[in-house]
């Protein structure tokens, strides 16, 4: 996996990419006690505010952002959104209002969900060959499970030493330096065919997205990575605080677990996906995370809740969950041109996080009201019901032929060959080059 770093321009791009990541994680320690200066006992209301802002951001901001990019430079684009980052990121330690806070998170958070896709969208036309690329994902998801275990080590160093607001310029080193990376490389930037009106930039992406079966069926699966990753994200600081009456140290045992999963996906990923089908892959990865929740909820059943369960529980979710999300680029990649990839990667982020918006505070609410039973198996049934319609939506074959329309599609697509409704194979391992671009 580590080979593909030998290629000069990947490797500065990981290279912004870690550095950016871990300034995010200094930023989001800070946040919180900053947010408890301002606040005090209301903090958490405020902390709620800040992640709905960062959700709303996201979901809002990301094909708009696609719109964008395949109009000026990506990597003036890139080097831009950093600086704009670093900037509210630098205004921070010197806010007194609680609607400071809002203001510049959603600025931040917006230049973000403008960064994110577009930087991700860059990386296939970087490295082109597929077998590559794969291992490229898996390096990518493996740091930001590294950065959820480094950030917040570093932060507790940093604060025997220093105030919190001083690691806010920690978070303005990692963007300047992710522009400083990014600026240093040459960077594709494929053009569109034809000039593009407003709203054919801005809902290109989703349309795409929303015409491709095996997209249709990622969109399902993301819901249920998002149902899965809600439980464990949301409420492990209540299963581990509240129930188990553990001390704060175990709170980062417990979601340690879940990032080694994780990570441990994302190592062994790239030699799956040479021997396996994607479709198959995620799908398994799917089954886990429900078989892991529904197991723990019948353990707690019939045993009670137990430390050892849970970390062994959270490490299974976090593999499959990995394994769900990993690969998802691959499909991307594929079903789109280079110069649509932007807007493509955009409406996955943007959609991908819609998920999340509604599984957040779902799996809170039930683990409020209903307790840990009805929380772990509701959250479960989710996950199953997303992946269910995965696979009523994700054909099983690439010889399968899936009659749909373009009525909604610029008259550049590729598929509008003079027949809006017809039928064609489309991919589902993704293995035949003759349907790579497909949509």
């Amino acid at each position: 996996m580590l080979e593909i770093l030998s290629d000069r321009t990947y490797r500065h791009l990981f290279l912004a990419q870690v550095v950016a990541l871990l300034g995010t994680g200094l930023a989001t320690v800070a946040l919180g006690l900053l947010a408890y200066d301002l606040a005090g006992d209301g903090a958490a209301m405020v902390l709620g505010t800040v992640f709905s802002i960062k959700m709303v951001a996201y979901v809002g901001i990301a094909p708009i952002a696609g719109a964008v990019a395949d109009r000026v430079p990506r990597r003036a684009f890139l080097v831009a959104l950093d600086l704009i980052r670093a900037g509210a990121a630098l205004a921070l330690p010197f806010v007194t209002e609680v609607w400071q806070v809002y203001m510049l998170i959603f600025l931040l958070q917006s230049a973000s969900a403008a960064f994110t896709p577009t930087f991700q969208a860059t990386i296939p036309d970087v490295l082109p060959d597929e077998a590559r690329y794969t291992r490229a994902l898996s390096l990518s998801r493996l740091a930001y499970d590294l950065e959820n275990i480094v950030s917040p080590t570093l932060a507790a160093l940093f604060l025997a030493v220093i105030s919190y607001n001083a690691l806010f310029l920690g978070t303005v080193v990692g963007f300047a330096a992710s522009a400083l990376l990014v600026v240093s490389v040459l960077l594709p930037s494929p053009k569109p065919s034809r000039p593009r009106g407003i709203y054919d930039s801005t809902t290109r992406g989703i349309r795409i997205y929303l015409a491709t079966p095996r997209l249709h069926g990622l969109l399902a699966l993301n819901f249920s990575a998002a149902a899965a990753g809600a439980m464990v994200l949301v409420n492990t600081v209540v299963l581990v605080r509240g129930s188990l009456e553990l001390p704060e140290s175990a709170l980062a045992w417990t979601m340690f677990a879940f990032g080694v999963g994780s990570m441990a996906a994302a190592f062994i990923l790239p030699r799956v996906l040479d021997a396996l089908p994607v479709r198959l892959v995620m799908f398994a990865g799917a089954v886990l995370m429900v078989g892991s929740l529904l197991g723990l909820a019948g353990a707690v059943l019939s045993f009670g809740l137990g430390w050892p369960v849970l970390l062994g529980t959270w490490l299974l979710v976090g593999l499959g969950y990995s394994a769900v999300l990993t690969p998802s680029g691959r499909l991307l990649r594929r079903s789109s041109h280079p110069e649509d990839r932007p807007a493509l990667f955009a409406a996955q982020f943007a959609l991908s996080h819609a998920c999340w918006l509604v599984t957040y505070p779902l799996s809170g609410w039930l683990m409020t009201v209903f307790g840990i039973v009805i929380a772990l198996t509701g959250m479960a049934l989710l996950a199953a019901i997303g992946a269910l319609v995965a696979v009523k939506l994700w054909p099983a074959s690439d010889s399968v032929e899936v009659e749909h329309t373009h009525d909604n599609l610029p008259l550049d697509h590729p598929h509008l060959l003079g027949n809006r409704r017809h039928s064609h194979a489309l991919v589902i391992d993704d293995s035949h080059p003759r349907w790579g671009t497909q949509f």
